[in-house]
């Protein structure tokens, strides 16, 4: 069974930072690209970054800079650490990873971040 567990949201104040955590059971974590995505309130849930199970890395535009995604594939856990915060980063922040065997995405539960101005 699949589980992506986060952790690390909470409230900050703008130009502060966070580290959001997500640990990862149930796959060959090493070999699975890991994304984190987040939600703000009343809008659509969109990607943030991205890091594949090479290392190679992607993000949004808006974050660019500012947030830089990491793995630890020893302990399977993929992280966000986020800087310069910002009142528009507020979100839930969601871990996701895709089986392309399976076809099947994989979320967690998310984890809330507010940043305040």
């Amino acid at each position: 069974q699949v589980q992506l567990v986060e952790s690390g949201g909470g409230l900050v104040q703008a130009g502060g930072s966070l580290r959001l955590s997500c640990a990862a059971s149930g796959i060959i974590f090493s070999i699975n690209a890991m994304d984190w995505y987040r939600q703000p309130p009343g809008k659509q849930r969109e990607l943030v970054a991205t890091i594949t199970g090479g290392g190679t890395t992607n993000y949004a535009d808006s974050v660019k800079g500012r947030f830089s995604i990491s793995r630890d594939n020893a302990k399977s856990t993929v992280s966000l650490q986020m800087n310069s915060l910002k009142p528009e980063d507020t979100a839930v922040y969601y871990c996701r990873t895709y089986n392309p065997a399976l076809r099947t995405v994989y979320w967690g539960q998310g984890t809330q971040v507010t940043v305040s101005s």
